[in-house]
Parts: structure tokens; sequence; C-alpha cells
């Protein structure tokens, strides 16, 4: 019999353009494999619709996004108020597929009496409030501060009054640990990101450069890549290649100033794991310890030496994969050792043991199937 389930997601998920939408489609293309029937509903705001989702979805709905003073309440957080939808809970009432929920923003449905006894199952992407608090810590607007700050209030007293409605299943453990103890949930679980990538790409040898990759929209990639340039690579005389989405005229300013430093705004999917197989140390800070860091296992399937702080890689499992500093004084430390070391096989080996068990797309869509029927 055939199995069939609705997918709510917080955004259009393809392309793939950046870390964020790594599990929500490869997720997609796991449960399609598996014969499961998807029933897809986007959020859709400055993301297009897309044909491609179509290949692996039985239906696609898209349902615009309550932007702006539309979407503002004041006792629900601004990703949850913004995400709501008649159309849509009319749709989901005329079956009873079980409903897997992709992230903190698409759970109002938790709210409704009338699906109090469907299956639901929440993806959980970030402790969202920890999140914000982090990006009120990294803003240099006031405007912003005072939003982020609001959120991440408004985000604490709703992650808790979900927890215990619905299966939570959070990318990490640390997260997973987060739930049970700050809001008591009792149905928690840690399933793993779903990737393109099944082998371990990085090349032996040595590269050329030293990377910096991120949406470089996001404050806090903004801040870390300021952060290298400006503490890290002052001094040095190695190159740093900053590459990533939507760079600001403030961050281009700094990286033309230090004549060791490139920035490469706006690079193909191509182009960036073209970088990131071309570099000698993929350096990645971080200055926040929620979730997972797509980009970090990126550059682990597909680069050489990983150079990392402890906010990147705390409770992963991936610490020994990885080159770590906590200070702009230890970063130099560490490149200048690692800019000549050649990356060899016993590291390749290492990341197969590491990485290739847990990020089994295939393993993890049973799974989770099993969870959701």
């Amino acid at each position: 019999m055939e199995k069939h389930v609705h997918i709510i997601s917080f955004d259009v998920p393809y392309p793939v353009d950046h870390g964020g939408y790594f599990d929500l489609f490869y997720k997609l293309v796991a449960l399609y494999q598996q014969g499961i029937r998807i029933h897809l509903h986007c959020f859709e705001h400055k993301r297009s619709q897309q044909e491609e989702l179509e290949q692996y979805c039985a239906e696609v709905f898209y349902y615009p996004r309550q932007c702006g003073h539309k979407g503002f309440s004041h006792k629900l957080p601004y990703i949850v108020a913004s995400r709501t939808n008649a159309e849509l809970e009319e749709r989901l009432l005329k079956d009873s597929h079980p409903i897997l929920l992709e992230g903190v923003h698409c759970t109002y449905l938790l709210q409704d009496e009338r699906f109090n006894s469907r299956k639901m199952v929440l993806r959980l992407h970030n402790v969202e409030y920890k999140y914000y608090k982090q990006l009120f810590h990294s803003s240099h607007s006031l405007f912003k501060k005072m939003y982020y700050l609001n959120e991440s209030r408004l985000l604490k007293q709703y992650e808790e009054s979900i927890a215990n409605k619905a299966l939570v299943l959070a990318v990490s453990e640390q997260d997973s640990n987060t739930y049970r103890k700050e809001f008591g949930a009792k149905q928690v679980a840690t399933l793993p990101v779903f990737l393109p990538f099944s082998e371990i790409s990085a090349p032996e040898g040595v590269g050329c450069f030293c990377l910096y990759h991120g949406n470089l929209s996001v404050n806090e990639n903004e801040e870390a890549a300021i952060w290298l340039i400006k503490k890290v690579f002052n001094d040095l005389k190695i190159p740093l290649v900053i590459a990533g989405k939507h760079p600001s005229p403030r961050l281009q300013r700094i990286a033309n100033k230090y004549g060791n430093a490139c920035l490469v705004a706006d690079p193909s999917e191509q182009e960036m794991q073209d970088m990131i197989g071309k570099a000698q140390i993929n350096i990645l800070p971080s200055f926040n310890v929620t979730g997972v860091k797509l980009k970090l296992l990126n550059a682990l399937f597909n680069g050489r030496h990983c150079l990392v702080n402890e906010a990147t890689v705390q409770s992963t499992g991936l610490e020994s994969a990885c080159h770590i500093g906590n200070n702009a004084t230890a970063f130099k430390s560490q490149i200048v050792q690692l800019y000549r070391q050649p990356f060899a096989e016993e590291e390749i080996r290492l990341r197969k043991t590491l990485l290739l068990s847990t990020f089994d797309n295939k393993r993890n869509a049973q799974r989770l199937i099993q969870w959701l029927f």
C-alpha cells in the first residue's frame, strides 16, 4: 500500500544554493527513492516556484508568506505567525496522512485543535531562540537588535509550549539535549542532516589558498569573515579567499584594503565546490553553537584541511577530523603549520569512518519513515 506524507517547508527548498536547503531538498529525494508519495507545501517569499520539485513530489503547493506588519503577532514569533495559511489547513484536513513540519517556522498547526489527533513530526533545524539570541549579539543595526531580541524571547516561550506536541527530530545531539533539559520534551531523537555527498572527495596533496565560505548576507558569517581578514590574516603572507552570497559593501571595502584577501561574490554552486576542493585550508570559525554547520560537512566531504573553533564542532562528533583554535593567535599558528602540509590518505580514511555511516541518506530516510508511519 502506498505511503503518503505532507511536508510543510518554511521556504522553497530548491535551488540548493546554501547550507540551509541541503536537508530540505535531499530529504525529499531520499524519501522519494524509498517510494513515499510526498505532498509538499512551500511558503514562498523571495524564492520562485521550481519545476525540479515535481520530480520527487506527487504534488507541490505554494503559499505566500505574510511578510511585514501582516506577519507580526504579540504572542507568536514572527517566523511562525508569518507562515499561517487557511488554504493550507483546509487542504491538510482532507486526509489523515502524517505531517512533517520543517522547522519551528512551520509549527502553527500545533496550536490548532483540529490537528490534535494527527501524526505530526517536527524537524528541528535549530534551537531557534538561541539562534536569534546570537543574531542579536552579532548585529550592528539597533532596529535588527531589537527585533532579534524580541523574537528570541517569543521563541523561547513558544518552543517550550510546543516541545511535547510532536515528535521532535533534531539535527544534533546538542539540540536534542536542549529540548529535553530546558523544555522537558519527552519524544526527542537525533536524525542527521540529508546531504548530496555519498563519498569523500577531498583531494590529497597541497592546495593554493585558504577559504572561508558561507552566505555572506548573514550577520554572523560577515563578522566571521571580517574577523579573519582583520585579526588572523592581517600580517600573514598567505592568500585568503572569502566566497559567498550577497556580500555587503562594508565587507567588500574591508577585503579591498588587504592585499592578501580576495572576495568572490555570488559564485555558482559549481564554482563554490571547485574552490572548496582547491583550497589548502577551509577555515570556518563560528559564533553560533546551535544546529549543524552544513558548510563544515561540505568542507569535510570535499576539501582538504579544516580549521575551526570549538563553537563550530561542539557536540558534533567531528572534532577529530578538524584542527581547532579558539583565538586569532591559535588560528595564525595553525594556518602557518598547515599551509605547506600535504593532505594525506590517513585523513581521508578518518573522514570515511566518521562521516559515511552517519550521513547515509538511505538509512536515515528509512529511520524517518518508521517515525512517520
